[in-house]
């Protein structure tokens, strides 16, 4: 839990490094938050509920969005890479896999 809290106060660092750890652990923890607003979404049976998840669920997502991007910018500085390289994303498929190779590779001694 402090890998993703931290990631929250980090949330306007661009520079620097993010380790492996902190970058995985705060997207696992992202992606189960994510994961029960979605379910409890689906699972809601009155109108009231929908509209209080949808708007919790969007508030989360905007709240999250600049530190996933500062933490994913970090972890490309700390294997090697260019903060830029995050846009490579943009391209359909291979873009993701580019990445996920660049994410999970050591970090550069230095």
């Amino acid at each position: 839990m402090e890998y993703f809290l931290s990631v929250f106060r980090n949330y306007a660092n661009f520079n620097g490094r993010a380790r492996r750890s902190e970058y995985w652990l705060f997207t696992l923890v992202n992606f189960f938050i994510l994961a029960f607003l979605a379910l409890s979404l689906v699972s809601a049976s009155s109108p009231t509920s929908v509209s209080i998840i949808t708007i919790t669920l969007g508030i989360y997502v905007l709240v999250a969005f600049i530190p996933s991007l500062s933490v994913a910018v970090r972890r490309l500085h700390d294997s090697g890479q260019s903060g830029w390289w995050l846009l490579i994303g943009l391209v359909p498929f291979i873009g993701s896999i580019v990445l996920l190779i660049f994410y999970c590779q050591d970090s550069m001694p230095g």
